[in-house]
């Protein structure tokens, strides 16, 4: 029988607000990891407090990988982000550390672990073409453009979804073929890594939904709005001509409170729709995890044993230098 000599990596998934951040800090102190951040909100400098980002004494104890590598009004894309760590991932591995991938954006997880299909890269020119003929025709109406070129990926994005519409148009551009097409071509190799997948989910919705709402109002009292404002007031976003359309700022918690300071709704109109939206993106967060059959589940306020065994079993070695 032949041995799998891959290099391990232990991959914390979940809902946000389910624990993810705390575990992994343990788990990388303890066994001499490195943390992977699988978050598409984390990548954003300046998104701090209502992104839930690690705070400069857990970066400093434990090193962090893509965390702060974009301004908030520079688009980073999966294909980015699974070149970006697949590179940090080898040379955690070089070290000899043990590489903890931590977050709960789906997409990135995919991209990085199974591979996306193969298709042209990011063009400025074409997309500043993109988002000049958007600002004057407006995004639905090139979505409407869109479902003309490429049915299946109009049905599948939103048209209050400025990026995925831009980039379903930048590839049809580039190469003539509609990017659902592309999509269902044959994925580029899957990560040369032994992974175990191990999600953080309470069983209970009402205990997430509980901490979700916990979290925001830590948030507000941290000085989350001040964060928005000082975000409001950089020069790059103050001449955004529509700063609700950058994907940092349409990220959980920072839309609602941006539409807040814009006068566009109460205090009390905000906190309930900041809380529902993170809900609602747990939700969806959930339903992605679900599709992974490899993962095993765990609920962090019971299964602290079970957790530590699935590790256990996963890192032998590892474990018993600890």
């Amino acid at each position: 029988m032949s041995v799998d000599s891959r290099p391990l990596a232990v991959a914390l998934m979940g809902p946000t607000a389910s624990g993810k951040t705390a575990l992994a800090m343990e788990w990388a102190q303890r066994l001499g990891g490195e943390i992977m951040s699988v978050d598409s909100a984390l990548v954003y400098r300046g998104l701090d407090i209502g992104a839930a980002k690690p705070d400069a004494g857990m970066l400093a104890s434990v090193p962090h990988h893509l965390i702060d590598v974009r301004e908030p009004w520079q688009p980073y894309s999966a294909a980015e982000f699974a070149h970006d760590a697949t590179a940090a991932l080898n040379d955690i591995v070089a070290r000899g550390k043990l590489p903890i991938l931590a977050g709960g954006t789906g997409l990135y997880f995919r991209a990085l672990l199974e591979g996306l299909a193969p298709m042209p890269e990011a063009d400025p020119d074409v997309r500043a073409a993109i988002a000049a003929e958007a600002a004057h025709k407006g995004w639905p109406a090139m979505h409407a453009e869109l479902a003309g070129i490429d049915a299946a990926a109009a049905a599948k994005i939103k048209p209050t979804d400025p990026q995925r519409i831009q980039r379903a148009l930048e590839v049809f551009r580039l190469s003539g073929r509609p990017i659902s097409e592309w999509q269902r071509a044959p994925a580029r190799a899957r990560l040369p890594f032994r992974v175990l997948k191990l999600v953080l989910a309470p069983r209970d919705r009402a205990v997430l939904h509980a901490r979700i709402e916990q979290r925001f109002d830590l948030m507000l009292a941290a000085g989350f709005l001040e964060e928005v404002q000082r975000l409001r007031a950089r020069p790059a976003l103050e001449a955004a001509e529509k700063p609700l359309d950058l994907p940092a700022i349409r990220a959980v918690g920072y839309r609602q409170a941006w539409e807040y300071l814009d006068g566009v709704v109460s205090a009390d109109v905000f906190r309930e729709q900041a809380i529902f939206a993170t809900r609602q993106l747990a939700k969806r967060q959930l339903t992605w995890l679900r599709g992974e059959r490899d993962a095993r589940w765990f609920d962090p306020a019971t299964d602290a044993a079970a957790l530590e065994t699935a590790l256990s079993l996963f890192l032998p070695g590892i474990l018993r230098t600890a």
